[in-house]
């Protein structure tokens, strides 16, 4: 949580106002039980006020009776006003240090997990990126609101009327001795025991965020499957479970109020028993005993908000060492502190550059962070400048883990993975990317225009550029019959797109960077294979000639391609060119066989 609390620096100013007006306020209800008891003594009753030598000295009787109730009446609107006053500046103050602390702490924390590095996305998990950007981050702010309005006017309130109490009558105020450590003990009690309660609360509200989540992410194999009611019925399970622990909490919380209403009252009763023997012999008026009486409500109502105020700085912590936990995962990949820059070294970098291979494995493996075995093995050859390069394989043998090890977004487990005759581990990351263009599986679209989508690729991105790129992705036709144009509007996730559309738009995206390593990565599924095959057309006629990389599941797609590399549970099990591949490699064959069979297209 400290560390958080930098996000508050721009806001110190506020962060000493709020508290402080708060006080002020406090201070000014201290003195409204002593105006009231003036009022009740002085102004009802008709004792001698100490501010006149006789009532005559101003009017006679009733009318001196009547100035001293307006004037009172008065000094409690006075005070009513200015404490009216402070609250509100003491909110404004407190909500504008809450409200600008959440804002930073979300946009620090959107900017560090854009830097975080697959492998870290991979271990924090998108369902709880997404809690800790929305929900957690709501409740910190909830708390720092709270500790600002509250943490230092409760305990003031509470302090001060104790004092005011003995100020007014020492002996009578005794009954707050008892009263004050029995209350405090019951409420601390019943907040303690919440608080592993609320813990549960949170863990199981995440469950059931992260069920709904999986729900809606996979509405259609969930509908494909017609599993729509075994899902409701584990959705319930932890909806059930959830409100359990809820209703269980909320038993144990709704013993707060009737508990100290009882402490409370059993006070009262002994203070109004007491203090009436000793009205009735004169040794304590009328309007100290109401006086008494309102310091020892002010304290149970402040007690109440104490207890309230820690439970929610309880889930404001809880959920401040949430998200500490993301901001302390280290930003994107570890870069090379100092490169050997000597003169052999840099005679080799450019021997490297001025030669033809643009791509090389050597002798790589990869694990993914906790699995058992490696996924690529003993992964060693090289692609030259301008070839095509085809990815092929069965589901999971490592095709696109092998494609994401060019622009770093993994490292290697051991070997190396060499860009121009560079390991990639000795590139800063943003020269490294600037050479690649990828296009993912999924294809993702933003909110916006098809303008704003292709400029991602280059922000700087000329108009005919843009229509260059998707005229080689096959994309130009569709979208000049689009209304706008360019500047058609792309909904949420490219959903007024069709899957094909949405595939070509991606690589009019990567194209528009004109980038030397061109990576495909499955990227071409949903077009038809004429689509298919006019795209490949394009990319071989490119003016800059880049570096092609293919990963697909069908041989049409890669079989022109200069070089062929076949994996098998992520080992090479060929490589080479199509024909060389359908003579020698029998898992080339039996994929090809499976496509090309009779029926089998």
């Amino acid at each position: 949580m400290k560390s958080l609390l930098k996000y508050l620096n721009e806001y110190k100013k506020e962060s000493v106002l709020a508290p402080l007006f708060k006080m002020l306020e406090a201070s000014f209800e201290l003195f409204v039980p002593l105006v009231m008891a003036v009022l009740i003594d002085y102004g009802i009753g008709g004792s001698q006020f100490e501010g006149f030598d006789s009532y005559e000295s101003y009017l006679d009787g009733h009318y001196g009776n009547m100035y001293i109730v307006l004037r009172m009446g008065l000094y409690l609107v006075i005070l009513g006003v200015i404490g009216l006053i402070c609250s509100i500046t003491a909110q404004y103050f407190a909500a504008k240090a809450a409200v600008g602390f959440s804002k930073r702490l979300r946009q620090a924390m959107f900017s560090h997990i854009q830097k975080l590095s697959y492998e870290k996305l991979d271990q924090a998990g998108t369902s709880t990126l997404i809690t800790r950007m929305t929900s957690d981050i709501n409740q910190v702010q909830n708390g720092v609101n709270m500790f600002l309005r509250l943490f230092l006017r409760s305990p003031f309130i509470v302090v001060g009327a104790v004092i005011m109490a003995f100020y007014v009558d020492a002996k009578a105020a005794l009954v707050f001795a008892v009263a004050i450590p029995l209350l405090s003990l019951v409420v601390f009690a019943i907040v303690f025991a919440n608080i592993p309660l609320y813990r549960k609360v949170q863990d199981g509200l995440d469950k059931v965020l992260l069920s709904v989540r999986e729900n809606l992410n996979g509405i259609r194999v969930i509908r494909a499957f017609h599993k729509e009611a075994d899902e409701i019925e584990a959705f319930d399970k932890k909806n059930q479970e959830l409100t359990r622990i809820q209703l269980f909490a909320g038993r144990v919380s709704a013993l707060l109020n009737p508990v100290t209403y009882v402490i409370i009252n059993i006070a009262l009763v002994f203070l109004l028993n007491q203090s009436a023997l000793r009205v009735d012999i004169g040794s304590l008026s009328q309007g100290e005993v109401v006086a008494l009486v309102n310091y020892m409500a002010q304290i149970l109502v402040e007690l109440v908000k104490l207890a309230n105020l820690i439970v929610t700085l309880t889930k404001a912590l809880a959920c401040a060492v949430r998200i500490q936990t993301v901001m302390e995962l280290p930003e994107g990949m570890e870069e090379e502190s100092d490169i050997n820059t000597s003169s052999q070294n840099v005679q080799k970098i450019k021997e490297n550059e001025e030669s033809d291979e643009c791509v090389k494995f050597d002798h790589v493996g990869f694990t993914y962070r906790g699995g058992k075995g490696e996924v690529l093995t003993e992964m060693d050859f090289s692609v030259k400048k301008g070839e095509i390069v085809g990815i092929i394989g069965g589901t999971g043998s490592g095709k696109s883990t092998l494609v994401q090890l060019i622009p770093r977004f993994y490292d290697v487990t051991r070997g190396e993975v060499l860009v121009d005759g560079r390991n990639v581990k000795d590139y800063e990351i943003d020269t490294l990317r600037k050479k690649i263009g990828i296009v993912p599986q999924k294809a993702a679209l933003f909110k916006g225009t098809i303008r704003d989508n292709l400029l991602f690729g280059d922000p700087d991105g000329a108009e005919e550029t843009l229509w260059e790129a998707l005229e080689t992705a096959q994309a130009k036709e569709f979208v000049e019959k689009k209304e706008g144009g360019l500047d058609a509007e792309v909904e949420q996730g490219g959903r007024n797109f069709s899957g094909g559309q949405k595939q070509r738009l991606c690589i009019a995206r990567a194209l528009v960077r004109r980038p030397e390593i061109l990576i495909l990565d499955d990227s071409s599924s949903a077009l038809d294979y004429a689509t298919d095959a006019a795209l490949r057309t394009a990319l071989k006629g490119l003016s800059y000639r880049p570096t092609v990389w293919i990963v697909s599941q069908r041989t049409a797609s890669i079989q022109h391609a200069d070089k062929i590399v076949v994996l098998d549970d992520g080992e090479i099990a060929g490589m080479g060119t199509h024909d060389e591949l359908l003579a020698s490699c029998k898992v080339y064959q039996e994929i090809y066989d499976s496509q090309y069979q009779e029926g089998g297209r």
